[in-house]
């Protein structure tokens, strides 16, 4: 089997205690993917974890998939192929570079391909994965990030995660979730698992034209969801991977405050457009929310640090 049946992650869920949030009676508990192991953290295991049951199903060997030089997916993808003793391959953005994440997809024995940029932009054609599975015809294809229906799917179980915990935290309930969007995999899957019961705010870490909106309501028309409770909001900062000296000095402070580690693609801005959002009056005072923590701090080797 491609995935142990009895490993299943706990993350743990804990108070955020941010002076901002104080000020404004709001509440937020932040469920930490990123401690559910070394390496095949964050959201990217829950949104691997039904491809791998698929693959199985399937008799697959291993897993073909996408992503760039400092993909969290990719070397999630790559640790757990290592660890579990299955072939993964990489189909990675532009050329041939050296990158922290690069040398450990290596070292955990993933094949890499480098496509260039006009080669990767073609992974959404019809035909796109037809040479790739006849090169490798033992392995399943996942899209890019783990997404589709199969990578939520893989999510779902986050909700009842959180509720298990909620008494340790002396809450009976709350009102709503906020995370990070990048494919709109994970908060699809929140979507799902909530069926219309708590509203759940996906900050964008990408431009609008990179296709989260269409994503989502393809997986949930799938479901048949009638009433989906779901928004997206900006927090891309003028594109992906697009970093500045105030997003930064917000990671620092944050992280000296709350002691919960950052990065400045995902979890940062998310956390800086939720303090946005709250001091605009978007919350009302008692207000009770779930930031979920989805990773990512591998990627922080190869790019600009909070603090620099």
């Amino acid at each position: 089997m491609l995935v142990p049946s009895d490993w299943l992650p706990q993350a743990p869920l804990e108070r955020l205690q941010l002076g901002w949030l104080t000020h404004a009676g709001i509440d937020v508990a932040i469920l930490r993917l990123d401690r559910i192991d070394p390496l095949i953290s964050g959201n990217k295991w829950f949104k691997l974890v039904e491809h791998l049951k698929a693959a199985d199903r399937a008799g697959a060997a291993g897993i073909i998939s996408l992503g760039g030089a400092h993909s969290n997916h990719l070397h999630a993808l790559a640790a757990a192929g290592k660890r579990l003793g299955f072939a993964t391959v990489g189909l990675l953005r532009g050329h041939p570079q050296v990158t922290p994440t690069v040398a450990d997809l290596q070292a955990f024995g993933m094949q890499l391909h480098w496509l260039g940029y006009a080669g990767y932009r073609a992974r959404h054609q019809a035909d796109f994965w037809q040479p790739w599975q006849a090169l490798y015809p033992t392995l399943q294809a996942v899209p890019e990030g783990g997404g589709g229906w199969l990578g939520a799917q893989g999510c779902t179980v986050l909700k009842t995660q959180v509720e298990q915990q909620l008494p340790r935290l002396g809450w009976d309930d709350f009102h709503g979730w906020w995370l990070a969007c990048g494919t709109g995999t994970t908060l699809a899957g929140l979507v799902l698992a909530e069926a219309g019961e708590r509203r759940v705010y996906g900050a964008l870490a990408v431009p609008e034209d990179h296709g989260v909106a269409p994503q989502v309501e393809a997986i949930v028309r799938e479901a048949g969801q009638a009433n989906p409770r779901y928004q997206l909001i900006d927090a891309s900062r003028g594109g992906f991977a697009k970093v500045d000296a105030a997003l930064l000095a917000f990671i620092a402070q944050s992280e000296q405050v709350s002691g919960v580690p950052l990065e400045p693609l995902y979890t940062g801005k998310a956390l800086l457009a939720l303090r946005r959002e709250v001091e605009a009056g978007r919350f009302a005072p008692g207000t009770r929310l779930v930031f979920v923590h989805t990773g990512g701090l591998q990627g922080r080797r190869g790019l600009p640090q909070s603090g620099e």
